[in-house]
């Protein structure tokens, strides 16, 4: 399995696991290989170097039980996101193209307050603020919108 740094033509950068280097160009040439956080299909593979493990094996007596959880040091403003945008979907309810609708009638009391996410034309979002109503645009990468196999 070769895992390659990748990055889109918007400046994302993410992995990329792929059976050879032969499977990775294959699936490039024909766009399969998108950027997570935009959809970008214009994909270039960043050098990289080779990680070497050279004496820096773990003690017998340490297992996974019983080692420190590891943590990353600091995530990448595009890993912040996709985590900001997979606990909105977790969190919300998907009402479609009946969002302006849902969010006029929890405003109006019609309707129990909850979180929602929808699709809404420029038009109805600009109405639903001249109505008091605060909503913003969350653009959801196709990746989070099917599920994982």
């Amino acid at each position: 399995m070769k895992v390659l740094d990748l990055r889109c033509t918007h400046g994302h950068g993410f992995e990329g696991w792929f059976a050879s280097n032969e499977a990775f160009e294959t699936q490039l040439a024909g766009g399969l290989v998108e950027c997570p956080v935009c959809g970008d299909t214009a994909i270039v593979k960043l050098l990289s170097a080779p990680r070497l493990n050279l004496g820096n094996a773990k003690a017998p007596a340490e297992t996974a039980s019983t080692a420190p959880a590891q943590v990353p040091a600091r995530l990448s403003p595009e890993a912040r996101w996709m985590r900001a945008v997979r606990e909105v979907i977790a969190k919300t309810e998907d009402v479609g193209e009946r969002f302006a609708e849902e969010a006029r009638k929890m405003h109006y009391g019609e309707a129990e307050e909850r979180g929602i996410r929808g699709q809404a034309t420029p038009e109805q979002t600009e109405a639903l603020l001249d109505e008091g109503i605060a909503v913003m645009p969350l653009p959801i990468p196709a990746a989070l919108k099917e599920t994982l196999q």
